[in-house]
């Protein structure tokens, strides 16, 4: 998960902003990590032991086409429907390049969302609108992620697009390209109508011209493994031939598409489903252990994650106090939440971590 800085790391320097990003900083990687959507119970035992075999000696097909064909029929759409992408990240700036090569001015964002969205965008010179901003429905490139980042909730725009198909809601410009981000959906451990189960996850073709992207390297616990793919709209045969053009040679390699490929196999399908249950019961724990701390938990996540709201008077320094006793959780400023932390699930031992960690800072 990244998001864009809001300032350089040295004061006066011309540089850039910054992506913010969970997982290993400077200090390297963390005892116990919350600041990663990661799956807890993972890796994969059987994606974990195909990257391990895969033939790092050779170049994949650059036309992938085994792959290309398996993720179609485990998805249940035809194989020209299929585009890989290097990671969400790739894709996103793929396809908001195409947006702004389709003359596309203003890209739509969520209210709170992954900050590639919006980088992708300004490096192309495209306005940013959010749901409160004027022109938000007519924008030419629309994003929507469910469960949502970094609440994990369901996304509006996601609802709206699918009340658009029966004429409850014109949410999007007509000829607008709308993209729906399922990195989280896979490891969905509640549904509104109660507890997520075995292919929960999937998104149905709807009809709608919309775009799926898929990231399964969270939902294995192998997010070193850099692979995505997309699942383009009924009818897109133009625009999948413009992100082909966009895209350079060989963008999975050998371990990406041994990755992708072991996704598709029932077996994973197996181990993720015996997962969830137990997502649930630790995401439980938890965030009781969060409010029994006096942290405000904020309701209405689905996904293996949740925002709580610290009690701290300066909680960047509580967030560094933690990260001096191993312990890494995502300052959600970034997001435009100040004073909210996201926490990916952990098992208990972890959680205990965090309890004795905080404690011993009293929160800053």
């Amino acid at each position: 998960m990244a998001d864009l800085a809001q300032e350089p790391d040295m004061p006066g320097a011309l540089a850039p902003a910054q992506p913010v990003h969970g997982g290993p900083d400077a200090l390297g990687a963390a005892r116990h990590d919350f600041s990663t959507n990661s799956n807890a119970c993972g890796p994969c035992p059987q994606a974990l032991a195909a990257v391990q075999q895969a033939d790092a000696t050779r170049y994949p097909d650059p036309a992938y086409t085994h792959l290309r064909a398996r993720l179609a029929a485990f998805h249940g759409v035809a194989p020209a429907r299929i585009v890989l992408a290097a990671s969400a990240s790739e894709f996103i700036h793929r396809v908001t390049a195409l947006a702004a090569q389709r003359g596309v001015r203003a890209v739509a964002l969520p209210a709170h969302s992954y900050g590639d969205y919006a980088q992708a965008a300004q490096a192309r010179g495209l306005r940013l609108l959010r749901p409160a901003d004027a022109g938000h429905a007519a924008a030419g490139l629309h994003w929507a992620c469910d469960p949502s980042s970094p609440l994990g909730g369901a996304d509006p725009a996601w609802a709206a697009w699918r009340g658009a198909r029966s004429g409850a809601s014109e949410h999007a410009a007509a000829g607008a390209l709308r993209v729906l981000d399922c990195a989280y959906a896979p490891l969905r451990l509640h549904t509104g109508h109660g507890v997520a189960g075995p292919r929960a996850w999937e998104v149905p073709d709807t009809g709608l011209a919309t775009w799926q992207f898929w990231t399964p390297n969270k939902a294995l616990g192998l997010t070193g493994v850099r692979a995505a793919y997309a699942i383009a709209p009924p009818g897109a045969d133009a625009d999948v031939a413009a992100l082909h053009a966009l895209a350079p040679s060989w963008l999975v390699g050998a371990h990406g598409v041994a990755l992708l490929d072991c996704w598709a196999d029932p077996a994973t399908q197996h181990w993720l489903a015996h997962c969830l249950p137990v997502l649930r019961d630790w995401k439980a724990r938890q965030q009781a252990l969060c409010a029994d701390l006096g942290w405000a938990v904020v309701t209405g996540s689905q996904a293996n994650y949740f925002c709580a709201q610290v009690p701290a008077a300066d909680v960047q320094a509580a967030v560094r106090h933690l990260r001096t006793h191993g312990i890494q959780v995502r300052d959600c400023r970034s997001f435009g939440l100040p004073g909210t932390v996201r926490l990916g699930v952990l098992p208990p031992a972890s959680q205990d971590a965090l309890r004795w960690a905080w404690l011993a800072g009293k929160g800053r």
